[in-house]
């Protein structure tokens, strides 16, 4: 197995100086942290890291404290918590992991699959946010016949955009993985963006926890849940999403009791990755507005 260090795929890393390592129970954390002000916490999706949010985690550092961390099995994070990488230890983990560093979340950001951690956090009781945003997020069950013919494919397909090809469609050359981000996300991002993600895909162990998170992933459960969310919801969508469904954002956000859509056409899965400033806007507006009670 081939693991992603600090010193090699890291060397120059987005927002390198506010990276530190954290150690909690059985997880030796890669985490940014930048800013002041209310917490924000930036939860990526699967296949993801950190690098993620190299241009929207300094926009928000601007008026927030900023922590963004490489989530277990992903990036330069090592070591797995107890119950593995399925969603509600995930959920438990991050929260152990701000009650280490001492902070206490104003607002949690999630991407994708992140944005699934995130509301697990809050319907666990490992963090009490003032407001969720979730970005194109992964929040109910798969659908289509192929869910209840091959579970864990489809749970890879529907909630990671790199699955079908997550070693030989990003390890390849930076044409091929442009090309590749893009039909598997509808997202065009820069060939800086796409690199790091062909980087970490070139490491074994990265592709490893991102196939492992989605093996261990229960939807189902937390579709069931998203009644007793109990905090101001925003559902950002791209709806050139080739990943996420509308039908999907919208069918979360009919559940979860206080919640708004906000569509971002022409844009695609990571959308905070190629309109960053647009999505800064939206976090701040929204946060101020959760914040403020």
């Amino acid at each position: 197995m081939s693991r992603a260090t600090w010193s090699v795929e890291g060397r120059d890393w987005p927002n390198h100086a506010s990276s530190r390592f954290v150690d909690t129970a059985r997880i030796r954390w890669h985490v940014q942290v930048m800013g002041a002000g209310p917490v924000v916490v930036l939860l990526h999706g699967t296949g993801a890291a950190t690098h993620s949010w190299r241009d929207l985690a300094p926009l928000l550092a601007a008026q927030f404290t900023v922590v963004a961390p490489d989530l277990p099995g992903h990036g330069f994070t090592t070591g797995r918590p107890v119950g593995g990488l399925a969603m509600p230890a995930m959920a438990r983990a991050v929260g152990d992991l701000l009650g280490t560093l001492g902070l206490t979340p104003d607002l949690l950001v999630g991407h994708s699959a992140g944005a699934a951690i995130a509301l697990r956090m809050v319907l666990d009781g490992h963090a009490r946010p003032r407001a969720f945003v979730g970005l194109n997020p992964a929040l109910m069950p798969f659908p289509g016949l192929a869910a209840k013919l091959f579970p864990t494919l489809a749970r890879m397909l529907f909630v990671n955009p790199f699955a079908p090809h997550v070693v030989a469609g990003l390890a390849r050359g930076p044409g091929d993985a442009g090309r590749y981000v893009t039909q598997a996300t509808g997202s065009r991002i820069d060939p800086v963006g796409v690199g790091y993600y062909r980087r970490l895909f070139s490491t074994s162990d990265h592709v490893a926890g991102a196939l492992t998170m989605m093996a261990a992933w229960d939807l189902d459960m937390l579709a069931r849940d998203l009644p007793r969310v109990g905090v101001p919801s925003l559902l950002i969508h791209g709806a050139a999403d080739a990943a996420i469904p509308l039908s999907s954002v919208n069918g979360a956000a009919v559940l979860i009791p206080d919640c708004q859509v906000e569509l971002l056409p022409a844009l695609g899965h990571l959308a905070h990755e190629e309109r960053p400033a647009d999505i800064a806007a939206l976090i701040s507006g929204f946060a101020a507005k959760g914040t403020s009670a």
